[in-house]
């Protein structure tokens, strides 16, 4: 007998695989946004926009799954290790650090719970790019629908329930969420071309460039002056080669020749000052303390402690956004398994100073009930 076709049954997936490819990569009909493609850019270009993205998601993307009923827990965090995410790998940790990362940089993100049509259970999790569809209201403005910019058609599912969309600080507007870096286009574009601007000046000053000038003393020397020009030249040229070479080799001349540094009287401009302003402003943007990029910013322990705190609220307000797509992966999974428990998300904590600070809370916790308890006593003793 024939095997029946197990093909998992997709939209985000088949729109995907529908767009042109070269090369292993997708080349869309309709280019990306003129923001869009600045995002990506600025990620390519600038270095530490890409490190800011990719700490904040590294510090956010850390949990496990709770359950009351500790054998129901251990075989759910079983299964959601070991589910595969389209071609990135397995685990759900996996599927939110790829959601998050589309979430911060393009404002939204899209995922599918994939199904297997033959034994209908949860098989696997995709993340789709974002660029590829857009979001409408409905005509009721209580839901949204979702479109694709290669065929500008509705996508039409029977399931709904497995679609997966966030979007991040949603407007009015903006109904399908702003990007983390909006905003830092113009200032990134400034950074740029300070940074341009100083390899063509070490283009041209740090790659050292000599001007040799012969001046004749005598009528006699001036007739002739472009043949002891020329040789001059050649032993010059041959004198250069030669250092290239490995060797040292003198430059001898007859006559008044005057031997200076192409450049070497131009004053460099400072950057440091103007490119700091201007980091200052991405990291501000960002919400990432300086010390996490390896700047050496002069700071004190004070503000680098407010500097963590503000990066740990950011990091909540991430975590709650991402609570909403897990939990509903999860609650199709114990819907199709039959598990009735109550499943919640627990969060890492962000970095060993949290868990220090939880751990002093604690303890300034039990020593005030211990006083309260102490005075309690005391007061019903003297009563």
């Amino acid at each position: 007998m024939k095997r029946k076709n197990n093909k998992q049954k997709t939209v985000f997936s088949e729109i995907s695989a529908s767009a042109p490819q070269q090369g292993g990569f997708r080349l869309a009909p309709h280019p990306l946004t003129f923001e869009e493609g600045l995002y990506e850019e600025l990620r390519a270009k600038v270095p530490i926009i890409d490190a800011a993205i990719s700490k904040i998601v590294r510090l956010t993307c850390g949990f496990k799954l709770s359950c009351d009923d500790k054998s129901t827990e251990q075989r759910i965090n079983d299964f959601f290790a070991t589910l595969p995410v389209c071609v990135s790998g397995s685990s759900l940790e996996t599927f939110s650090e790829i959601y998050l990362d589309s979430l911060l940089t393009y404002g939204r993100a899209f995922g599918e719970i994939l199904v297997s049509s033959r034994t209908h259970s949860l098989s696997g999790l995709y993340c789709a790019d974002c660029t590829l569809y857009n979001v409408r209201p409905t005509e009721n403005e209580q839901g949204y629908e979702i479109y694709s910019i290669l065929t500008r058609e509705r996508l039409s599912t029977a399931h709904p329930e497995r679609l997966l969309y966030t979007a991040q600080n949603p407007t009015p507007k903006n109904p399908s969420g702003v990007s983390l870096l909006r905003g830092l286009p113009a200032l990134s574009s400034v950074l740029m071309r300070i940074y341009e601007a100083v390899g063509q000046n070490f283009d041209r000053a740090g790659n050292v460039r000599y001007a040799v000038t012969y001046k004749p003393s005598t009528e006699n020397d001036s007739a002739f002056a472009k043949q002891r020009a020329v040789e001059i030249a050649e032993q010059w040229s041959d004198g250069m080669a030669a250092s290239k070479a490995g060797c040292i080799k003198d430059f001898v001349a007859v006559g008044d020749v005057d031997i200076k540094v192409i450049g070497a009287d131009g004053i460099m401009l400072d950057t440091e000052i103007p490119v700091r302003q201007i980091l200052e402003q991405l990291i501000a943007k960002l919400s990432i303390p300086p010390f996490l990029l390896g700047l050496n910013w002069s700071t004190t322990e004070r503000m680098s402690s407010q500097q963590a705190d503000i990066l740990t609220s950011e990091i909540d307000y991430y975590r709650r956004l991402l609570t909403q797509a897990i939990m509903k992966i999860v609650r199709f999974y114990c819907a199709t398994e039959g598990i009735n428990k109550r499943v919640s998300v627990e969060w890492d904590n962000v970095n060993l100073q949290d868990e220090e600070s939880l751990a002093l809370a604690a303890l300034y916790r039990a020593q005030t009930a211990q006083l309260e308890q102490n005075l309690k006593g005391v007061n019903s003793y003297g009563n």
